[in-house]
């Protein structure tokens, strides 16, 4: 058995015959049981990143909450694991509130973000009690004060006006990006808040982005708040950055949790109330994609197909994200070669500059790190169905999101009536 590099869900192995073990099972199995493309995520490893944030975070500030940004994979099964392990989370829309609730979530225990929260979101937000509404402009004001009936507790989001090292798509705290208010702003939020009858401002926010691999933006962030006020909690925002690849590395967590318990003890002070959300660093590396290789094109470039793309994997054609892949073969022979999706797109492709062994039609091939975002931004281009999600542990392999049919696909259109 061969150990795996952190890009790959913790405890994974490949075996004798070239097979990808998570969670206990066999990958090849899984693909011949639940077919393919497949999200397939480790239940032991998710578990285990919840209790190490915790852990971290509780032991530098006691005080502290963590959150799970379930943007990152909005799954009722994921919210249900997270809530089984002692996590919040925060949600960006009616329908994240609701995949939350499904899941089994605590209300109290949910943060309703965006930045363009209509009438629906909010009243959704007020009907189920949840905990915290994030204000992000004036007009959520408006509309909480309008729509809430007693009194709603809502922190107010910052922008840190701060430069992080990320593409800039997911690059949130930079002055100006769509998010959070000004300090300027956020000082008239502030006074406005302080005399509302209905909602009671109980703390401020801030993100700086996300895939961030250096700690000292998250640092930089507080900086912004300090000056505007003394408030009980001060929620920190995520975006701790994960592997894409056997040579990349990220923070650890324990890094991350002395870095901002320190740096709020120094500008906010020991006694305050942290949050953190983490997504991407809590369910990206927990999780692989697994495919069938369609066909092989051996010419000036050698391109290897398979069955999904960009309809499962948004995150190379959006962010420009490098995967790796690995082909579960025992073959040694190996060659240069681009993994390639079956979409209709030149951009449809997963790994620009892949060394694999010679695949060939039938081989399964795997790409880590897929555990965020790819199941959020799947899609049916080219009327492909999305992909199923099993959940593994101790061997044992659990069905947690079917596969979409190609009923589905036509479930909301309305027939033209025959004449």
């Amino acid at each position: 058995m061969t150990s795996l590099p952190a890009c790959y869900p913790r405890g994974s192995r490949i075996d004798d015959g070239g097979d990808l073990i998570v969670g206990g099972c066999s990958v090849a199995r899984l693909c011949g049981e639940f077919g393919t493309p497949v999200y397939v995520y480790d239940e032991t490893d998710l578990r285990g990143r919840a209790r190490e944030y915790r852990a971290e975070f509780e032991s530098h500030h006691p005080a502290s909450e963590v959150l799970f940004a379930s943007k990152a994979f909005p799954c009722t099964a994921a919210y249900a694991l997270f809530a089984e392990e002692g996590l919040s989370c925060d949600v960006a829309s009616q329908g994240e509130l609701f995949l939350a609730l499904q899941g089994g979530m605590d209300p109290a225990r949910i943060y309703l973000h965006g930045n363009a929260k209509d009438d629906a979101d909010i009243a959704a937000a007020i009907d189920a009690g949840v905990g915290c509404v994030v204000i992000d402009s004036f007009d959520d004001i408006d509309r909480l004060e309008r729509l809430v009936g007693d009194r709603q507790r809502v922190f107010l989001r910052v922008n840190p006006e701060v430069e992080a090292d990320t593409h800039e798509a997911v690059l949130t705290g930079h002055s100006g990006s769509k998010f959070g208010l000004r300090r300027e702003a956020a000082r008239r939020a502030i006074e406005r808040l302080g005399v509302s009858d209905r909602l009671e401002l109980t703390g401020l926010h801030v993100h700086v982005g996300s895939q961030i691999l250096e700690l000292e933006p998250f640092a930089q962030a507080l900086a912004a708040l300090a000056g505007l006020g003394d408030f009980a909690e001060y929620d920190l925002g995520g975006g701790l950055g994960i592997p894409y690849r056997s040579t990349d590395s990220a923070p650890s967590v324990a890094a991350y949790a002395e870095t901002l318990t320190a740096a709020i003890g120094r500008q906010l002070g020991e006694g305050v109330r942290l949050l953190v959300e983490p997504g991407r660093s809590l369910v990206g590396n927990a999780g692989i994609t697994a495919y069938r290789v369609v066909s092989v094109k051996r010419d000036v470039v050698v391109h290897v197909a398979v069955d999904g793309g960009m309809g499962d994997n948004l995150e190379p054609s959006l962010y420009g994200t490098e995967f790796e892949a690995r082909l579960l073969c025992s073959r040694e022979q190996s060659e240069r070669c681009q993994v390639v999706g079956k979409h209709c797109e030149s951009g449809d492709v997963l790994v620009q500059d892949a060394e694999l062994p010679h695949a060939q039609p039938g081989d399964v091939l795997v790409t880590p790190a897929t555990g965020a975002y790819c199941f959020t931004m799947a899609n049916n281009y080219n009327g492909q169905p999305r992909p199923p999600v099993v959940f593994c542990r101790d061997g044992d392999a659990r069905l947690v999101v079917r596969r979409e049919t190609l009923a589905d696909l036509a479930a909301r259109d309305i027939p033209r009536a025959v004449r």
